[in-house]
This record gives structure tokens, sequence and C-alpha cells, in this order.
């Protein structure tokens, strides 16, 4: 049997709870859009660049790597990613960070899943590569 009392205490909690926002790390495990990301990576040697990879609202990438520069383009469904790289410029840096660069951009190409676990992004293909959202 039911009492007034007892619906009246279910009525009560369910209204709490319906009143409670959102939790906002369900957001935060959102694909980075907007954000600017760091690769989890060490310097080269003589050298404190570390590549950046900034992801626009639309998916546009601008991309700082070890020795080039460029743009591409993300396109994300679910937890599936593309990553389609465009035109970069050489700053006339030693071939083995022009090496790195190129094989970096491979990798990203390659991705075809991603990850986000508070402020690291992970981008999984043939190789994984980890990166740190900028939050500073």
């Amino acid at each position: 049997m039911f009492s007034t009392r007892g619906f009246l205490r279910l009525a009560a909690a369910a209204a709490t709870f319906a009143a409670l926002p959102a939790f906002p790390a369900a957001s935060e495990e959102g694909f980075p859009f907007g954000f600017e990301m760091t690769l989890d990576a060490l310097p080269q040697a003589g050298s404190k660049r570390i590549p950046t990879l900034e992801i626009g609202d639309n998916g546009e990438a601008k991309l700082d790597l070890w020795c080039k520069s460029g743009t591409g383009q993300f396109s994300v469904a679910g937890n599936t990613v593309i990553f389609v790289p465009g035109p970069l410029q050489d700053r006339g840096c030693v071939p083995a960070r022009a090496q790195a660069d190129d094989e970096l951009i491979a990798s990203l190409g390659e991705a075809t899943t991603w990850r986000r676990r508070g402020d690291s992004v992970s981008f999984t293909g043939t190789k994984t590569l980890r990166f740190r959202l900028n939050t500073n």
C-alpha cells in the first residue's frame, strides 16, 4: 500500500534530483574543438619547441610542429576521427626535425579514433599520439 507521506517523500526526492545541474565532467569529455593542445613529447635535441595543435570550432586545425607549420581539417563522428593535412611551410630546419614533422603528420592522418580523459586527448591509429590541452 502507498501512503501519502511515502508518495510525498518520493516526489520530493525526484524533484531534488531533477533540479541538479548536469555533470560538467560529461561536457569536458567531448572532442576539444576550440582548444589548443601540446603533444606529450620531449623537445628535439637543440630545440625547446614541442608541437602544438589548435582545433577550431568547425574542425579547422593549425599545426605548429618541430620545424614546420600549417593547417589541416578534423572531422569527428562519435569516437571516430579523420584528419586531412593541408599545406605545410618548412622553416628550413635540420632534416631530422623535418622528418619528425612528416611522421607526426602521417600518424595524425592514420588516426581513426580519439579519446579524451580530462585534459588528455589521444588519437589512435597505427600509433597513439597523446596531447595535453593548454588550459592556462
